[in-house]
């Protein structure tokens, strides 16, 4: 059984490969979902939604998909700010110390979820900015993997590395594969 701390454990006690296989094998299933939703969302997507071709539309799109991003930055800084006020040894803020062990997941999601928004929005925008119609469908799978990899990501936090790694990677892989295809373009776009 699992207690809360399990993230704590000290590091003669983490079994490295038990960890790393986990990792994998949560890498292994992000990155096949990511690939199916991805060419399911580029040819299938597009009849269900008008995507837009315009460049200033197609901005537009980006900057409203993001809005769907931070606000898991927001829910992020809610958790925060509401286990501050909630807790004398936290309330003096970051500045004050570590945060206590009943707002520390809390704050590492905040990093982390601020860390990975900041990335994604940078994916939205550049692909907006170079391509519409259906390649505007891998935004909108993005969105919906970074929803679903932050609640796992925090739901997994108590059990360490191989608990939030398939929050950690379903977040973090739209938005690799996402750079890969902006650079892919970007280098069409150069050269055509």
């Amino acid at each position: 059984m699992m207690s809360e701390r399990d993230y704590l454990k000290p590091p003669e006690e983490v079994n490295l490969d038990d960890e790393e296989r986990a990792i994998q094998r949560a890498g292994t299933i992000a990155f096949v979902a990511n690939v199916v939703a991805f060419v399911g969302a580029y040819y299938g997507l597009n009849y269900v939604v008008d995507f837009p071709t315009g460049l200033s539309e197609r901005l537009a799109f980006a900057a409203i998909a993001s809005v769907f991003v931070l606000v898991w930055v927001l829910i992020g800084v809610m958790m925060v700010s509401t286990g501050r006020r909630q807790s004398a040894e936290d309330i003096g803020g970051s500045a004050a110390g570590p945060p206590s062990d009943q707002l520390a997941i809390k704050a590492a999601f905040l990093q982390n979820t601020l860390e990975q928004a900041v990335l994604s929005v940078g994916f939205f925008a550049g692909l907006a900015a170079l391509a519409g119609g259906p390649w505007l469908a891998l935004i909108c799978v993005a969105v919906v993997f970074f929803a679903v990899g932050r609640i796992l990501f925090y739901r997994g936090y108590p059990e360490g590395a191989k608990g939030r790694a398939l929050g950690m990677t379903l977040t973090m892989l739209p938005t690799i594969l996402g750079y890969l295809v902006v650079l892919g373009l970007l280098v069409a776009h150069l050269l055509g």
